[in-house]
């Protein structure tokens, strides 16, 4: 049965008359509902200053559908609001996680939120992640030194990925950063126009989260001039780069700890977390990673506040980074009593926003990040919790090994049903223009990859991208997905793009991920539509992106199922993921979706009359 009829709101366009408001405007936001299921009344409650105050609401009626709108005042910073529908002796409540029949709190509630939105050029971006040692070679590689750390290893060689084999950090492929740039063509084949990089520091680990110093980039991947060549290549394209900084920890070889430690009188002291007997606090209990005070002002100043901070010198020439995802952005400035997480993100932000036009700051986060992105902070978060694992548990393969890390178990297989309420609570948890800002990521360098998440088959992972590209949120995409590569974990997923076996590539799926973007820079409802679910049932998805400019039907299958119909315009087929396809006509009884034989995602334009 179809899910159209049910009453609706979000953040977009249609429903919101301005997703970025100054505190003190007044707002207009609107509810669909449907004539053939009619509601009485609606109520707009929102809070002024944490008490609750209502709001009523207009309605105007065309053909099915029925309109109803409220002006809403920005009181303060956040502005929280939910409706109540009011039909004869029963009551519910509209909320960003959908419709609930009992009170509830203001947890899911919509928000608006007066601080600057993320950058434009974000909201737009399709983001190519890079891991630097694992991605090309230039030439001048070979001219790097091989550190006294490190595990020598040719480019075809096997991956280490067994978390307890010593090795796994400090095997050393090569990668370069004027690989990088020598490689961006294939970065806009797949369609992206982001290029973000894991850490460039000097750190004693081919993953460099263990930083030596904050003020240089690593001579094995060519130093600060290959940093310069490869921002100046990407700026050369209309292209933005993004960094990569651990403000939470340093390595225990980083100049600020190796000082720290050496005197127990030196400035850097204070930097760190030292107890009396010389033990200090870690990240995970990883004593190599000690863990940084932002509760001391000179180690903010350092790291995060200012031009000259770390994270204001990359962003200015000869770098000109356009912004930063920042590793564990969750535990940065949280240590037991102390939480100045806050203080932290707004500082990074504000420092970046004094430096650059338009900077995109991006939080990682593990878990759930309530109220870490609603601010003047973090812009969005890597979202694992509201993408990734749902969109996981719904395509794995039972037998896949692929499990999310810090999990002791792989994601349950689930539903459809089940899957469109984890997106929705998510997304009602975090907000619409959170989640717009947030990534969609099917993988990352820290996780199993979706290949083989499915089970090897292709046609699956091509229905992630489907969903990837087409749910609101920021699409990342781990440089070799595109091409089918596999990883049981995030250490295994590291393993070197195949430039000389492209005889191993997925061309197909490449195709698709070229065909998909495309699609999202050409349709304005991909990148800035609200969002409808339209039908759901074990094995489909059906969702509509509704803007002004043209709104956009989108079904995906993870397998074989029949026909139904949707209360929808005649529709023109834009994209299928696997041969076929054709528009959609309306019927006297609906449009009539056509069955699939297996999995697939397919996208329709519909018609604007």
């Amino acid at each position: 049965m179809s899910l159209l009829h049910l009453p609706h709101h979000d953040g977009s366009p249609l429903y919101v008359s301005d997703e970025a408001p100054a505190l003190g405007d007044t707002v207009t936001v609107r509810v669909r509902t449907s004539a053939g299921d009619p509601v009485d009344e609606i109520w707009l409650r929102t809070t002024y200053d944490a008490e609750p105050v209502f709001h009523p609401t207009t309605s105007t009626t065309s053909g099915d559908v029925v309109w109803w709108e409220a002006r809403l005042p920005v009181h303060n910073p956040v502005t929280h609001y939910r409706f109540l529908l009011v039909r004869g002796q029963e009551q519910e409540w509209l909320t960003g996680a959908g419709l609930v029949g009992h009170d509830l709190p203001d947890s899911a509630d919509f928000r608006l939120t007066a601080y600057p939105e993320a950058p434009d050029w974000g909201r737009d971006a399709v983001v190519y992640q890079v891991f630097p040692d694992r991605f090309a070679r230039s030439d001048a590689a070979a001219e790097h030194p091989t550190p006294h750390w490190a595990v020598p290893a040719g480019w075809d060689d096997e991956v280490v990925f067994e978390g307890s084999d010593p090795r796994t950090p400090l095997q050393l492929f090569g990668g370069d950063l004027d690989g990088i740039t020598e490689h961006l063509d294939h970065v806009a084949d797949v369609g992206a126009d982001v290029v973000y990089t894991t850490p460039v520091f000097p750190g004693e680990s081919n993953h460099r989260y263990n930083a030596t110093t904050f003020t240089s980039v690593d001579p094995l991947l060519g130093g600060d001039e290959a940093y310069a060549r490869l921002s100046t290549a990407v700026h050369a394209r209309g292209w933005r780069i993004l960094g990569d900084l651990t403000t939470n920890h340093t390595g225990d070889t980083h100049e600020w700890f190796t000082s720290a430690q050496a005197d127990p009188d030196d400035p850097h002291r204070s930097f760190y977390y030292f107890d009396d007997d010389g033990s200090y606090a870690c990240w995970m209990g990883h004593g190599t990673l000690p863990k940084i005070n932002h509760a001391n002002l000179d180690l903010r100043h350092a790291m995060v506040e200012g031009p000259d901070s770390v994270v204001g010198r990359w962003l200015r020439p000869p770098f000109d980074v356009d912004g930063w995802r920042i590793d564990v952005a969750n535990m940065t400035g949280r240590l037991g009593a102390t939480d100045v997480a806050h203080e932290v993100a707004r500082a990074v932000r504000g420092t970046a926003e004094a430096l650059r036009p338009a900077p995109w700051v991006i939080g990682e986060h593990n878990h759930d990040a309530t109220g870490d992105v609603d601010g003047d902070g973090w812009h969005g978060t890597m979202n694992y919790s509201g993408f990734s694992w749902p969109v996981w548990s719904w395509l794995r393969d039972p037998s896949s090994p692929a499990r999310p890390f810090g999990r002791p178990a792989p994601v349950a297989r689930r539903d459809g049903p089940a899957v469109v309420d984890t997106f929705r609570a998510w997304q009602g948890t975090l907000g619409w223009r959170a989640t717009a800002a947030s990534w969609n990521i099917l993988g990352s360098h820290d996780s199993a990859r979706i290949r083989t998440v499915v089970g090897g088959d292709a046609a699956v992972h091509r229905v992630a991208a489907g969903l990837q590209f087409t749910l609101p949120g920021v699409p990342m995409i781990f440089a070799g997905d595109e091409i089918g590569l596999e990883g049981v974990n995030g250490e295994d997923s590291r393993r070197p793009m195949p430039w000389d076996r492209r005889d191993e590539w997925d061309t197909r799926t490449l195709a698709t991920y070229a065909d998909l973007a495309r699609l999202r820079r050409e349709h304005p409802a991909l990148r800035r539509g609200g969002l409808r679910w339209a039908h759901v049932d074990a094995d489909t998805i059906a969702h509509l992106r509704e803007h002004p400019d043209g709104s956009v039907l989108v079904i995906t299958r993870r397998a074989a199922g029949a026909g139904f119909t949707l209360p929808v315009t005649a529709s023109r087929h834009l994209f299928g993921s696997e041969p076929g396809g054709t528009d959609l006509v309306p019927g006297p009884d609906g449009t009539q979706v056509p069955g699939a034989d297996g999995p697939r995602c397919d996208v329709w334009a519909l018609d604007t009359e």
